[in-house]
């Protein structure tokens, strides 16, 4: 398989470089993060004329690294590695395996010389806890599978075939790998039971594995659609036949989101400025799991590309939220009726906002209409943008609400910025 360059991510780490933090590389397993510490980030720092003996490279799931794991080993070892002032490169793989790897990365923090680059799996470990272990030191650099222009980089066919294949068997890189339809399937199907359900069941003690596959099997035939613990549970009853607190449903969900299994997207009422506390959206991280969920038996492609798009502005660094707009209107009668309206998408990064609404096809007067109504009710002057479906020229019509295909958009890493 030819080599996937995952630049936003190498810059990411490129932009820390020495910056006296803990550089930790998260995300949902077999996306590549070993790889890009291992394989991409060692090839741009031998690209800078650093030499292999300033290059320390630590797998620890390796077994013949399995004596590092034990208490102060893995300190000592490192430390006999550093022989002069010059700034060595710490790369450790899987770092949560180590005993006490916190103490460990605060004692090597201390050495002026060294530059520490880990991965992890498990976010509990690699990004909520490790705010509090290293003091504010820790600094988080989460990975995605691959994104659709990283998945053509390397695909070889024709774009909407292309197109195809992603939204059915998602971006995880090995699946590329896999020669039939088949053999995709399988490995999607092997890998969500065999890694990641039973990765989170043993994680967490998990007792009952139904109640876990059930809600995977209900997020995934709902993406998109508002949701919350209660609502979940009530699904339970009906179409399950479980009896599910909703207390243990909200357990479920943070067991899910802390395997980077899936995103939660909060809802935000953007006249009143407020974040609403129920109900949110879920996004999977990888379609080809989502599928894999359901026996890929039902793959509602505008859903699905609802969730892509989710996941593009994710990766290009924005802080995502779905969001409603109130319309107040008077009747004939005088009376004052409110209206809610969804905006699919706020993607904030810095200072700079984009509203961006997700439109399998606007093919009529009616359809287009509808998609720009909660659009024309934002005041502000942020950018406004619908992607469709249709592989069509981008366009601004006279309100300054753009429309894009979703090729365009997805394939032009700066498609919102024109």
């Amino acid at each position: 398989m030819r080599r996937i360059n995952r630049d936003i991510y190498l810059k990411r780490l490129a932009d820390r470089e020495q910056n006296g933090l803990v550089k930790v590389i998260t995300g949902i397993r077999r996306c590549g993060k070993s790889y890009l510490l291992n394989n991409i980030f060692y090839d741009y720092l031998k690209s800078k004329g650093i030499d292999d003996s300033h290059i320390i490279r630590i797998s620890l799931d390796d077994d013949e690294n399995e004596e590092l794991l034990l208490p102060k080993a893995l300190s000592r070892h490192i430390k006999s590695l550093v022989r002069d002032s010059d700034t060595y490169y710490i790369l450790l793989d899987e770092v949560q395996l180590a005993d006490n790897f916190a103490g460990v990365l605060n004692g090597l923090l201390k050495l002026p010389n060294i530059d520490i680059y880990v991965t992890g799996s498990n976010s509990k470990f690699l990004s909520s806890d490790i705010v509090t272990e290293f003091r504010g030191r820790g600094d988080e650099v989460r990975i995605l599978p691959l994104s659709f222009s990283e998945f053509m980089s390397v695909y070889g066919g024709s774009v909407p075939d292309g197109w195809k294949d992603y939204y059915t068997y998602g971006g995880l890189p090995l699946v590329l790998a896999q020669k039939s339809e088949e053999a995709k399937m399988n490995y999607l199907k092997g890998q969500l039971k065999n890694v990641y359900l039973n990765d989170i069941i043993d994680r967490n003690h998990i007792q009952h594995e139904e109640q876990i596959n059930a809600i995977v099997e209900i997020l995934a035939s709902a993406i998109g659609s508002l949701t919350n613990p209660l609502k979940l549970s009530n699904s339970f009853k009906s179409i399950a036949n479980l009896n599910i607190a909703d207390k243990t449903v909200s357990f479920f969900l943070s067991c899910l989101e802390d395997a980077f299994l899936i995103d939660k997207a909060k809802r935000y009422d953007v006249k009143g400025k407020k974040y609403l506390s129920t109900p949110s959206k879920y996004y999977f991280t990888d379609l080809g799991l989502r599928n894999a969920a359901l026996g890929f038996r039902q793959q509602e492609e505008n859903h699905i590309m609802e969730n892509i798009i989710y996941l593009e502005l994710t990766r290009r660094g924005f802080s995502v939220d779905v969001g409603i707009v109130e319309a107040a209107k008077r009747n004939e009668a005088g009376k004052l009726k409110r209206n809610y309206y969804e905006v699919d998408f706020i993607a904030n990064r810095g200072n700079n906002r984009f509203y961006i609404q997700s439109a399998f096809a606007m093919d009529t007067e009616e359809k287009q209409e509808q998609e720009k109504r909660s659009l024309m009710g934002i005041r502000d002057f942020f950018k406004k943008i619908i992607v469709v479906r249709d592989d069509i020229k981008r366009k601004r019509d006279e309100k300054g609400i753009i429309t894009m295909g979703i090729y365009d958009f997805l394939l032009d890493e700066n498609s919102m910025e024109y």
